[in-house]
């Protein structure tokens, strides 16, 4: 019996679960076996050298789909290096494409990018990563769609506190009026 959730009817999904954005894993084969399997596979933008590199892992990753309706998503950290990636032109391959998920992660910048998705494409969903309900209550009023709340347990999400989904799902559940999923560990 399929679980209707927020997630599940804005993405046009049959289960909820969201495949997490990888480093150096979230590519092809693996997001769109994910998708097929009725989830929501994800491509991750950072691995890939440039925008356009990321253009043809999003292609290929539409190719190996049994549907061409059967969404997807891109995971796009946004952090502070000395070789900042080319955001503007990742955005413009992600609104060329009509990626209908964008998974972020990172700093406040990424409500910049929000906006030019947004404006780009009023459907696309925003689902930002964090890992304390502060960062997820200063996400929400940012206006990201939804959270995607990683406790300690998220295993490879970096926190600043060690606080586990045993403790952040229920306050986040009290807290936050936007939908949430939870990241990790059980």
């Amino acid at each position: 019996m399929p679980l209707t959730t927020k997630l599940t009817q804005r993405l046009g999904i049959q289960h909820p679960i969201i495949q997490g954005g990888m480093h150096y894993v979230g590519y092809a084969p693996l997001a769109a076996a994910v998708s097929n399997a009725g989830a929501i596979g994800v491509i991750t933008a950072l691995t890939q050298p440039n925008a356009e590199a990321l253009r043809s892992e999003i292609q290929k990753t539409r190719s190996l789909l049994r549907s061409p309706d059967t969404p997807i998503g891109v995971n796009l950290t946004v952090l502070p290096q000395l070789n900042s990636p080319d955001y503007p032109a990742i955005v413009q391959v992600l609104l060329d494409e009509k990626v209908p998920m964008v998974e972020t992660a990172g700093s406040p910048k990424c409500a910049e990018l929000w906006e030019l998705l947004k404006a780009g494409n009023p459907d696309v969903c925003i689902i930002h990563k964090c890992t304390t309900i502060r960062h997820a209550l200063k996400a929400q009023a940012m206006g990201c769609d939804m959270i995607s709340l990683d406790g300690f347990d998220c295993a490879g999400h970096p926190g600043e506190t060690d606080v586990g989904n045993f403790l952040l799902q229920p306050i986040a559940a009290r807290k936050l009026s936007v939908p949430y999923v939870t990241s990790g560990g059980v």
